[in-house]
This record gives C-alpha cells, sequence and structure tokens, in this order.
C-alpha cells in the first residue's frame, strides 16, 4: 500500500502543540508535512517536511490595521478570520496549494477551528486535536462537526469534556500525549523543587520564585522558564526532581505524569478555562496539590509540605502508549478507515 501524507497544523502559540507533534510523529506511519507561523524546529524525524506559514496575528504591514480591529470573529461564527488581513489569506492559500500538490489524505489541526473547517471544504478530511475548557460555544461545536476524528489527550474517565459529547462517537480518548514516554529516570534521589514553565504565557516569574526560595530555605529551587533558563529537553530535572511547580497545560501534566512526579499545579489563566479545569481533574484524582493562584511566600513550607506526602497513581493519566494510540487513530482516517 502507498504511504500516505498527513499534513498537520501546528498553532504557534506556547510549545505544546509541536511538542505533541514531535511525540506523535515518530509513531506515525506516513509522510508529514507540517504546516505552522512557528520557525522550524530543529532535529525533526526525516519524513517530517515543514512549511512556514505567514502569520494572522500582526498588524497589516500596508494599512496598520490590528487583525483584532477586522472582524476576526465573524459575528461570533468563528474565532479568527480577520477580514482583509494578507497573512490571514496567505496562509489559508498556502494550506490550500500544500494540500494539493501533497495529495494529502489528512489533515491534523492543532488546533484551529478555521483550518478544521477548511481542510473540510477542501474535501481533505480533518483530524482535530481537542482541548479541554469549557468550550460550549459556536465555534467550538462547528469544529467538531466538521472533523473526521477527534483525539482527546486525556483520560475520559477524569476530566469532564461535556463539548465532546454530540461527536463522542468519533472521539479517541488516547490519554495524555508526552514526548518523554519510554524514557528512563535518572539515577539517583529525587531532590529540590523544580519550577517547570511554558512559552504560553503566564504571571509568574523570576521574583515569585526567588520569593518561594527565600521562604523554604531547606530546598534548592530551579527554574525552567518562569523567569529562569529554558531548555528543550528537561527530563532529566524534570525526572530528578523531589517536587516540581508546574502550570496545567496537556502536555505539561503529561510529562508530570510520565515522570511520576510529585507536584504543585498552578493553572494559569487561559481560554475557556483549560487549564483551570484540568487542575480541577487533578485535584480530584489526588494526583497533584493544586494551588488556584501562586502562593504567597509564606504559604510555601506548608505547600512543599503536602506535595511531599503525595503517593500519585499516574498511571490513571493514560500517557503509556498514547502518542502511539494517536498516531494509529491518524493513520486510520488517512488510509480511509476514518468514522465520517
Amino acid at each position: 500500500m502507498t504511504r500516505p501524507t498527513v499534513a498537520w497544523y501546528v498553532h504557534h502559540h506556547g510549545s505544546g502543540h509541536l511538542g505533541r507533534l514531535r511525540a506523535v510523529a515518530p509513531h506515525l506511519d506516513a509522510d508529514v508535512v507540517a504546516l505552522s507561523s512557528l520557525p522550524e524546529p530543529a532535529d525533526l524525524p526525516p519524513h517530517v517536511d515543514w512549511v512556514r506559514l505567514d502569520r494572522d496575528d500582526e498588524p497589516d504591514p500596508d494599512t496598520g490595521r490590528r487583525p483584532s480591529e477586522a472582524d476576526p470573529a465573524a459575528g461570533g461564527l468563528l474565532h479568527w478570520a480577520p477580514l482583509l488581513h494578507p497573512g490571514h489569506r496567505g496562509r489559508l492559500a498556502r494550506i490550500a496549494r500544500e494540500l494539493d500538490a501533497r495529495g494529502a489524505a489528512a489533515v491534523v489541526v492543532d488546533v484551529s477551528v478555521e483550518v478544521t473547517v477548511f481542510a473540510r471544504l477542501l474535501g481533505v478530511p480533518p483530524v482535530l486535536m481537542a482541548q479541554p475548557g469549557v468550550r460550549d460555544d459556536e465555534p467550538h461545536a462547528l469544529g467538531l462537526r466538521a472533523a473526521a476524528r477527534v483525539l482527546a489527550p486525556w483520560p475520559a474517565d477524569l476530566v469532564p469534556a461535556p463539548h465532546l459529547e454530540p461527536v463522542r462517537d468519533r472521539v479517541v480518548f488516547t490519554g495524555g500525549i508526552s514526548r518523554f514516554d519510554g524514557r528512563e529516570a535518572p539515577d539517583g534521589a529525587r531532590e529540590g523543587v523544580l519550577v517547570l514553565g511554558g512559552r504560553g504565557g503566564s504571571g509568574v516569574t523570576a521574583e515569585h520564585v526567588d520569593a518561594a526560595a527565600r521562604a523554604t530555605p531547606g530546598h534548592r529551587w530551579t527554574a525552567l522558564g518562569a523567569g529562569g533558563a529554558w531548555t528543550d529537553d528537561p527530563w532529566r530535572e524534570l525526572a530528578g526532581a523531589g517536587t516540581v511547580v508546574s502550570f496545567a497545560g496537556q502536555n505539561s501534566v503529561a510529562d508530570l505524569a510520565v515522570a511520576g512526579a510529585r507536584a504543585v499545579v498552578v493553572p494559569q489563566d487561559r481560554p475557556f478555562d483549560e487549564q483551570a479545569v484540568t487542575a480541577r481533574a487533578l485535584d480530584r484524582a489526588g494526583l497533584a496539590v493544586v494551588e488556584p493562584a501562586w502562593p504567597e511566600p509564606a504559604r510555601w513550607p506548608e505547600v512543599l509540605d503536602r506535595a511531599a506526602t503525595l503517593a500519585p497513581d499516574w498511571s490513571v493519566w493514560g500517557t503509556a502508549g498514547a502518542a502511539a494510540r494517536a498516531a494509529e487513530a491518524i493513520a486510520d482516517v488517512a488510509r480511509g478507515r476514518g468514522a465520517w
């Protein structure tokens, strides 16, 4: 059988969307063309080609008009489709050219309602990467209905997702997808506090981390992101930490699960309460100490004491084999076995 081509739209906000591509692509028996306005990352698998798209979230270079001023939501029908914006027009035109020229058999969309619907209008079955949160608005419903398959990278029985119920027959709950699945933990005792920030933005600064460290002199603190240094591969630090302080993004939680971490999770403000919903699920399952906001310095000794008593059963997050399950679902659609 001819090896299919799968296009993969990678949203540029944060690092989680790219992280999922990195995790799933090695398991996917297809040629992959990644479509994103992010710069091409290093060390992609050899079967992944990268196409750089125009930006559609910057002022029009000719008129100076911001896209937020150009009715991007189409009166509530869509999330982002600014009128008369050359970047928006250019990126969709490039997507159409690539799908046509490469004969794409499926498009993974992580994430965009507009790209999902656009792919469906072009007659290419979209595989939509779902996100948790309160997503009962009209655009989300439109994107879900247009998708041939929906991948939910979390455990079905722990995170409520009523927005997926109308298309439940097309949803594959893969479990948390982490690029670290299968890695060995480093030797030695777990010690110290690691603050694991992300690239999606947060209100946590180096000053917050320094104040918490001063309030807990018995603990050595390290920050990756959140005002500290950044590394593209934090596995050694993550798996070697006594306590990990993390946000509640999907990739971050999946990485905590793979590492078997004792964690303090501080959800960040995100659209549709994505991180808040995820954090509440972790709290109910007893998987992490959840703080609704970054604690005041005087509270950190008690917070770390509570984290030290955790014995989380992270296996319930379903990370083992999750990337392979996602790849299998994508391949099913690309080979004409999708649910549509």
